[in-house]
């Protein structure tokens, strides 16, 4: 086989190898790119589930208020309604 002949037939190979690596490169990221969308998900669904437990407290923590807020309102109401002695 002469010089040329050999050159291109590496050249060949090496091209074979380019465009292997190349399309695994492309295969990687299209697979980053769906676990890094999971990810985000996992992240998202946590997020949400933090919120919603968050609310809840909220809630009552909102009903504690409402509760202490008609007792100030009674106490009140019993010391200024109450004649004084």
């Amino acid at each position: 086989m002469n010089h040329f002949n050999r050159l291109v037939s590496e050249q060949m190979v090496t091209m074979e190898k380019l465009l292997y690596v190349q399309a695994e490169i492309e295969r990687c990221q299209q697979i980053e790119k769906g676990l890094q969308t999971l990810q985000n998900a996992t992240d998202l669904e946590s997020i949400q589930t933090d919120i919603q437990l968050m609310k809840k407290e909220l809630k009552e923590i909102q009903l504690i208020f409402e509760k202490q807020t008609e007792e100030v309102i009674n106490s009140y109401l019993e010391k200024n309604l109450t004649p004084s002695m």
